[in-house]
């Protein structure tokens, strides 16, 4: 059609769908991007940068949030960038442990809304464990801002006997999602546009230092974790898939997904593997430890719904395949463009 721009043809200018967490998102940072940056460690793309210094293990991560709305069930942009950052510094086996707040506020914002923002991040960020050393404000014109953007940068430790790296994996793992997936994009699409029919779901937005810290034990066997934000599970298995140079095969009748969140999709023709997720992560385990590691995760209350999915396999290497309910196959693709905006 006139006008439209796919994945896959260029384009001489940034869309929604380059910030969707899809393959545009990974063209823009590897095209365009990367190039003008050289440091190795960027170029890894990893959730958190992981560096030395005087003999110490640090991790070191920033994200921006533009969600819409500013407030939904289960959290707010507030509690959400707390988390996700703490949650960035986890996934390559960091003890959480400074945030930065920066906020870029539009006039005519109500005060009081701030207030019950500052309040959620500040609960978020004890409840972590992390402390805020430092930031910065900035307030834009009436009409620039869309009231509230959130920028928040990270720093942990790692401790010396933690490895987490895709490249830890191995045929064999087994994969692992610590809850029902797609509840934070469904929520907030619904309350963004008003569907009744999700009225009962609620944001799984929170902070996960507890649980993931639980199975960091190297004895546990843990090579990698991801936390499946923008672009869900599908974009993760994907990757990793790709990245990794394995082949990734998940069982779509393991998987869990809440009833709400399966109706609000296909009423929406979404696919809940590409919704997002705001307290969940991915793991995978040593085969021999995933029992022991899925124990240890259910008895978390945040990893009361965990699962096994699927495992790492060495058929049909580069590509994650899920098996259906009713027993055929599909690629678990990159989504290309846009599908929920503005949910984180």
């Amino acid at each position: 059609m006139p006008g439209e721009e796919n994945h896959g043809q260029e384009v001489s200018r940034v869309t929604m769908a380059h910030g969707a967490g899809g393959g545009m998102s990974r063209d823009l940072i590897q095209s365009v991007i990367l190039k003008h940056f050289g440091h190795p460690i960027l170029a890894r793309l990893e959730d958190s940068a992981l560096f030395e210094t005087n003999g110490q293990r640090l991790a070191f991560t920033t994200d921006s949030y533009v969600v819409q709305p500013l407030f939904f069930p289960g959290g707010d942009i507030g509690k959400l960038a707390v988390a996700g950052t703490v949650n960035d510094l986890l996934c390559v086996g960091a003890r959480p442990l400074y945030l930065s707040l920066a906020l870029i506020i539009e006039e005519g914002f109500s005060l009081q809304d701030l207030e019950r923002i500052l309040t959620s991040a500040s609960q978020e960020s004890v409840g972590a464990g992390v402390e805020v050393l430092c930031g910065d404000t900035k307030v834009v014109e009436r009409g620039k801002g869309d009231g509230l953007f959130v920028n928040t940068t990270g720093v942990g430790v790692v401790p010396s006997n933690v490895e987490l790296s895709p490249q830890k994996i191995q045929v064999g793992d087994q994969i692992l999602v610590t809850g029902p997936i797609g509840d934070h994009g469904i929520t907030v699409l619904s309350q963004r546009e008003g569907f009744a029919f999700a009225s009962q779901l609620k944001s799984d937005c929170a902070s996960l230092v507890t649980l993931v810290q639980s199975v960091l034990n190297p004895l546990f066997s843990v090579h990698c974790l991801r936390d499946p934000t923008r672009g869900g599970l599908g974009t993760v298995l994907a990757e990793i898939a790709a990245d990794r140079q394995v082949g990734i095969q998940v069982e779509e009748d393991q998987i869990p997904v809440r009833d709400e969140v399966r109706g609000a999709s296909e009423l929406l023709g979404l696919d809940p593997l590409y919704v997002a997720n705001e307290g969940k992560m991915v793991l995978f385990v040593a085969p021999q430890k995933a029992e022991k590691v899925l124990s240890i995760l259910k008895k978390d209350p945040l990893g009361r719904e965990a699962a096994r999915i699927g495992q790492v396999v060495e058929e049909h290497p580069r590509l994650a395949v899920l098996r259906t309910k009713i027993g055929g196959s599909r690629v678990i693709d990159l989504p290309a463009g846009e599908l929920l905006p503005r949910i984180c």
